[in-house]
């Protein structure tokens, strides 16, 4: 049953249940500071399949043959009767000094009839898109063998090839090959399908880097998914902090974010295991962050590695250290440093001559796990060396003010700290004025990890795995509340990111998180769309509010000093629909018509993979604004009303 939004006056100050009516007091007239202008950005890492499986376009799983040391995961051998032959992997014929590995074909009877192939699933299946045009590619040298290569999108029975092409010939030195696979307008869509490599002689073959990509956006070479990218435009990020997380960190130090390695052809790049239990290939290297920032109208949080593993190794401040701060060094350069350096001119060669735009660095993830407490040695030494050649930067502590005094950097001053809250969403109601005390006078704060869980337990309790990959309704309130006490105090909280971002709900490790997706479909959590809400009404104003004593609502208010729009968000976490009383103080005129979203719900109502607009917001019209007027909000909604007033 849907609810009807509606706004009425106050008659003697009191609902028609009797309670006295909420006082929301916005004063339209004095703004109180400026809103940060990178307020609401994106935090991304490798983790629940974000990039591989995820934002990377990349269909085929373990595309370089090194997922796996023993045998080649994720391929299967195809033998029709009368074909016969077999596959292993082959570590003494590798395709270049990054790729060690490669995959050995013995074809010993093969025919048109019955060929012999090779196949693979992808990530949960390959997605069969109608009309479109896929970029396939391998690398392959053969022994005894001169071709055909088939390589074909074909159902999972094999009853179906959707999309095939031919490699006419194979040589005996490795040669990559490069194909389109177009589909019918008229086929339906799936992801029962996978992709196949077939011959129809006997023979040796080895193949190398097999690829496949589904149109991507903008057309883009080793680009992103088209759906998934513009869901994160609609969010309206400000920054993306890249590349994480414990995936800047790995579990040891060898297996840390080595940027260095992520650059140049993908056929190139050895990839390295993610601390999430899975093998990063790297498609997903520093340009292709830098990429995603332009694409998004984003500038880059960028995250350096600064000497702590998850595994608890750690670098000793000092010479030990000093390797590690000039690669972070070096990789400034490469995002800011012009053409004629010598960081800058490699990315011009990768194809970006003009530097990105930077003024925040992130030292490190999470070092409150050191238990070393070599932080404070490590940070001081990385951001003496960032400023003494980049003065302008702000550098980030991973360390704020979250965490125990005695872990914090102390031989200097941070310029920014970074707190991290993942709460239950009544903590986070109950916290709602967490920051309204915060000393003015000291660092900038950047919430860059948090979000609400609905659940009794913590998000890295065993017990989340039996939970939904991504938030109820519930949650959604607390982060809506959350939002609004940093809005608030936006002029000490000016950055903050949600997370995780991503998930895969095939492939999950961690919830609750904002967007979920398989293969081929795509949906966002009551938590996207109230983080929507939020980062898409934002004024540059921070105007002062003052709800009255007792209220159960939270509140924020923002004004476009341009346009004179203010945006005004409530959050009712309550059981009961609330009358508010909403005074624009001192405005001197204010216009009849508004607009409202609302997005409510019962706490337990969510969307899924298979009901992806169970909860959406919804937007109405408001006639006879005033100075002074009343409005419902219902049970469980967050509203955001768009006033024009002077």
């Amino acid at each position: 049953m849907k609810r009807i939004i509606c706004s009425f006056l106050i008659i003697g100050g009191l609902t028609q249940a009797g309670r006295a009516a909420s006082t929301l007091t916005v004063d339209v007239a004095n703004p109180v500071g400026k809103v940060s202008p990178v307020l609401y950005g994106l935090m991304t890492e490798e983790i629940n399949y974000s990039y591989d499986g995820g934002l990377y376009a990349e269909l085929v799983r373990n595309r370089a043959f090194l997922d796996n040391s023993k045998q080649p995961v994720n391929w299967e051998l195809l033998k029709p009767a009368g074909a016969n032959g077999a596959m292993a992997l082959d570590f003494k014929t590798p395709l270049n000094d990054a790729i060690p590995a490669s995959l050995r074909v013995d074809a010993t009877s093969a025919s048109a009839a019955a060929p012999l192939a090779v196949a693979n699933s992808g990530y949960w299946g390959i997605p069969v898109i109608p009309g479109a045009r896929y970029h396939a590619s391998f690398f392959a040298k053969a022994a005894n063998f001169s071709g055909p290569v088939r390589v074909s999108l074909v159902s999972d029975d094999g009853a179906k090839v959707y999309a095939q092409a031919d490699v006419p010939r194979l040589t005996a030195d490795w040669k990559q090959y490069n194909l389109t696979l177009r589909t019918e307008f008229a086929v339906a869509p799936t992801t029962k399908a996978r992709l196949v490599l077939s011959v129809e002689h006997s023979g040796t073959i080895w193949f190398g880097f097999v690829s496949l990509f589904p149109p991507t956006w903008e057309n883009q070479p080793n680009g992103f998914r088209k759906d998934m990218m513009q869901m994160l435009i609609d969010l309206k990020p400000k920054f993306l902090r890249f590349p994480g997380g414990n995936y800047l960190e790995g579990n040891t130090i060898e297996t840390r974010f080595k940027w260095k390695e992520t650059l140049g052809p993908i056929e190139k790049r050895p990839g390295h295991p993610s601390p999430w239990g899975y093998r990063s290939t790297d498609g997903m290297g520093i340009a292709e962050f830098l990429r995603w920032c332009e694409d998004m109208g984003s500038e880059p949080v960028l995250a350096v590695y600064a000497g702590y593993s998850l595994g608890g190794m750690h670098v000793n401040p000092g010479a030990d250290l000093e390797p590690y701060v000039q690669d972070a060094l070096d990789e400034i350069e490469y995002v800011t440093g012009p053409v004629d350096s010598k960081w800058g001119a490699r990315r011009a060669a990768d194809g970006h001559p003009k530097p990105y735009p930077l003024h925040y660095v992130e030292i490190g993830n999470e070092d409150w796990f050191d238990k070393s407490g070599s932080y404070d040695a490590r940070y001081t030494q990385f951001c003496n060396a960032i400023k003494a050649k980049y003065p302008q930067l702000k550098c980030i502590s991973t360390i704020g003010q979250d965490q125990p005094a005695d872990k914090r950097v102390h031989s200097i001053t941070p310029d920014v700290l970074d707190e991290h809250y993942y709460e239950n969403a009544d903590s986070f109601i109950r916290d709602a004025a967490h920051y309204d005390h915060y000393d003015r006078s000291g660092p900038e704060i950047f919430v860059g990890e948090w979000a609400a869980h609905e659940t009794s337990f913590p998000p890295w309790d065993n017990r989340s795995g039996k939970e939904a990959p991504t938030p109820n309704m519930k949650a959604a309130l607390g982060d809506a509340v959350w939002m609004a006490g940093m809005e608030r105090n936006c002029d000490i909280v000016k950055m903050n990111c949600y997370a995780p971002l991503l998930v895969n709900v095939n492939g999950r490790q961690w919830r609750p998180d904002l967007i979920g997706y398989d293969a081929a479909r795509i949906y966002g959590s009551p938590s996207y769309y109230a983080f929507k809400m939020f980062s898409g009404n934002l004024g540059d104003q921070q105007l002062k509010i003052n709800l009255g004593e007792g209220s159960k609502l939270q509140s924020s208010a923002t004004r476009d000093s341009h346009s004179g729009i203010v945006y005004l968000k409530i959050v009712n976490p309550g059981d009961t629909d609330e009358l508010v009383n909403i005074d624009l103080k001192g405005a001197t005129s204010v216009s009849a018509k508004a607009s409202v979203e609302t997005l409510s719900g019962d706490p337990t109502a969510t969307n899924t993979i298979d009901n992806p607009a169970k909860v959406l917001p919804v937007v109405s019209k408001l006639d006879k604004v005033k100075p002074t007027f009343s409005y419902t909000l219902p049970a469980h909604s967050l509203v955001v009303l768009k006033l024009k007033a002077k």
